[in-house]
């Protein structure tokens, strides 16, 4: 179990390769609770002229990169396996395991399945809040940090995407690179 007093906060930048269109700032404070991760995205800015999934039913789907997405990436550290979140303002998730960077580990998704609460969505002119929890297993023994990437892709009124990083570890936006994650959480001392 990883415990913190009180949340982080991580300020979450453009990729300079697909710079946004409008004023927009991009925040994330994480919560650890017990085996869980509470994380509320806040979208500042020119939000009326972005492109935002409608609600929706909740539950699982794939895709959601391809519109207003917000994602994140937790990882045991110095193990090449990694957990992806995304999260829609629909209501709409997703939850993928990878046993290495971008090598899919889909029967180990049936094995070990996610089920993530619908993340709460809240939407004003200037102001977009999505919260979502995240499970995870507490590091394994002998290792110090759970290591996390938090990431968004931001669709305009145009469909012009950028993609927003804690950290941009390559010269086009890839989420997925270990060096991304760069949020450590340790573990407690025991």
């Amino acid at each position: 179990m990883i415990s913190s007093p009180a949340p982080l906060h991580a300020l979450l930048r453009c990729h300079p390769a697909t710079p946004a269109g409008v004023a927009l700032a991009l925040s994330v404070e994480v919560h650890p609770l017990g085996e869980a991760l509470r994380l509320r995205y806040v979208l500042r800015g020119e939000v009326a002229a972005l492109r935002i999934p409608e609600p929706t039913a909740p539950g699982p789907a794939d895709g959601l990169w391809q519109h207003t997405c917000f994602e994140a990436f937790v990882a045991n550290e110095g193990e090449a396996a990694y957990r992806e979140f995304n999260f829609s303002p629909s209501g709409q998730w997703a939850a993928y395991r990878f046993a290495a960077e971008r090598e899919r580990d889909a029967p180990g998704e049936s094995r070990h399945p996610v089920s993530l609460e619908a993340p709460h969505t809240v939407v004003a002119p200037d102001t977009l809040v999505l919260t979502a929890r995240v499970p995870f297993a507490a590091p394994a023994r002998g290792l110090s940090a759970l290591c996390i990437g938090l990431s968004a892709v931001i669709e305009e009124g145009n469909g012009h995407l950028s993609y927003w990083a804690l950290h941009h570890p390559k010269e086009r936006p890839d989420f997925h690179h270990r060096d991304g994650r760069a949020l450590r959480l340790a573990a407690p001392s025991n």
